[in-house]
């Protein structure tokens, strides 16, 4: 269980340093890639917690 936790905890730390990197990029181009980057590490995210849920509904 650690491991998914881990993992969690790395996609969360990931799309919040996107979105940083977005909101201060000055070219367009960067700024969406990062947000869309964001947006990809976030849907990880939320597929851990659905995991990590599963785990202990099952448990």
């Amino acid at each position: 269980m650690t491991e998914h936790q881990d993992r969690l905890e790395r996609f969360e730390t990931l799309t919040a340093e996107c979105e940083l990197i977005a909101k201060l990029a000055t070219d367009t181009a960067k700024r969406e890639f990062y947000l869309k980057l964001a947006g990809h590490y976030y849907q990880l995210a939320a597929d851990m917690r659905q995991v990590i849920a599963s785990n202990k509904a099952a448990a």
